[in-house]
């Protein structure tokens, strides 16, 4: 009988195939997933660097009124006037928290569950989040007349301070049911003022760049303008506001129902529901301390202005081989989510000629009939939107325009459908290796 001898060569080939069969097995079953929202600093939430001593105070200003809580008349203790008749939210703070004042819509206890008064919580409003607002998408059964406008979830009815008033709340339920009601999340305003300093030009030259790159993977995209002066707007989720002003004035008329000198006019004139001389807010004459003098809607716009955009966290090995792939040509993320632009010549050297690291082309793009809200706004259409600035995304946890999600991947993914700009790149972020799609979600987490 012969026996087989085992010789140390022979038993490292062994050992070396089965550690080859485990990582080749591991690689198999790995799942790429949403890290999650990162812990740690915020890194927001601060000023831009540079400010003037002068700056820095109408920054701080700023900031009070964006904190400030509103009541009806200004009787209830600690609170401004000006609320209502209908509103969402009672503070700028409450609807832009996460992970710091300005930013998004706050990670838990949402604000909107505690309102007062004799409202009923729409069934779209959940203690988990996001803050949201309401918009119908046609005015009549028909759907022959658009709409599109914000309806706000909430009435001052039965509150102490607005005695005799009496007006209902929309009829959700209704407009759920016949497919007429969608829904916003607040966008983070980290940043905002480097934006609003970007040229048309800057834009534009941008949006003009990589053209064979984006015509291989069907991206095309364009500016929405306002409609007098024919210039780039670049706010909201369809950028359909100009200016950090123009956007403070009509938050502040429509989500907390205040009156000020952009939007001087109630949404509701109910004669029972006025309470208050208007505009609720304005200019304030009396003053003699130059940042006292400033409404809220401007205060509020200072604040952002001078608002720094987020501070990324250090690149892992992971990170890093992750943002490679995600501005590459080939995967083509980066075609829309253009990784920086440049400010112009701007008065305050803050913004003066600074790198804004935004990871968007502030164009609107196609995105498909998953994300289309069937809402038209200036020239962005039905499925249109603005293409959302990564920055701070690594602490944001609500994605897309109405929060549907929390997971960044499935964020991604919804992003592929008919007639999306994206569906190419989404296909091409499926193609690569498990542990490639990680990395660019890891890369993402980063920012």
């Amino acid at each position: 009988m012969f026996k087989i001898k085992r010789t140390s060569f022979g038993w490292a080939h062994f050992m070396l195939f089965v550690l080859f069969s485990l990582t080749v097995r591991a690689s198999m079953q790995m799942v790429p997933s949403d890290p999650g929202t990162r812990g740690g600093p915020p890194g927001a939430g601060g000023t831009l660097p540079g400010l003037t001593v002068k700056e820095s105070k109408f920054f701080d200003e700023g900031k009070d009124a964006f904190e400030e809580v509103q009541s009806v008349t200004g009787s209830v203790p600690g609170t401004e006037a000006g609320l209502g008749p209908r509103f969402n939210s009672n503070s700028c703070v409450s609807c832009h928290s996460q992970p710091a004042v300005g930013g998004s819509s706050p990670a838990t206890n949402n604000p909107q569950l505690t309102v007062g008064g004799t409202n009923i919580v729409p069934f779209f409003i959940k203690e988990g989040g996001p803050v949201r607002e309401a918009r119908f998408k046609y005015v009549d059964s028909n759907r022959s007349v658009r709409d599109g406008g914000v309806h706000a979830l909430f009435t001052i009815t039965g509150r102490s301070d607005a005695p005799g008033c009496n007006i209902a709340q929309p009829d959700f339920l209704a407009a759920s049911g016949a497919d007429n009601l969608v829904f916003r999340i607040p966008t983070p305003t980290f940043g905002a003022g480097l934006i609003e300093s970007i040229r048309d030009s800057t834009i534009l030259a941008n949006k003009t760049a990589n053209q064979a790159a984006k015509t291989a993977l069907g991206i095309s995209g364009h500016e929405n303008r306002e409609g007098n002066t024919g210039t780039i707007t670049r706010f909201g989720w369809k950028a359909q506001n100009k200016s950090l002003i123009i956007f403070s004035g009509e938050a502040y008329n429509v989500e907390q129902g205040v009156t000020n000198e952009l939007f001087p006019q109630e949404r509701d004139e109910t004669p029972t529901c006025l309470f208050n001389a208007t505009p609720e807010d304005h200019m304030n004459y009396e003053e003699t301390q130059p940042q006292k003098i400033s409404s809220d809607a401007v205060n509020f716009g200072n604040f952002m202005l001078f608002l720094a955009p987020p501070t990324p966290i250090a690149l892992s090995a992971s990170a890093m081989n992750g943002k490679a792939l995600f501005t590459s040509d080939a995967v083509g993320c980066a075609l829309c989510h253009t990784p920086s632009m440049s400010t112009s010549t701007i008065s305050s050297a803050a913004l003066n000629g600074k790198t804004a690291a935004l990871y968007s082309d502030l164009l609107v793009h196609h995105m498909g009939s998953l994300l289309a809200d069937d809402i038209i706004q200036g020239s962005a259409g039905p499925d249109e939107f603005r293409t959302a600035p990564l920055w701070g995304i690594g602490q944001r946890k609500f994605f897309l325009h109405d929060g549907r999600t929390s997971d960044l991947l499935d964020a991604i993914h919804q992003h592929k459908s008919s007639g999306s700009e994206a569906s190419d790149s989404v296909k091409t972020f499926d193609s690569l290796s498990p542990q490639a799609r990680q990395d660019i979600l890891n890369f993402l987490r980063s920012l």
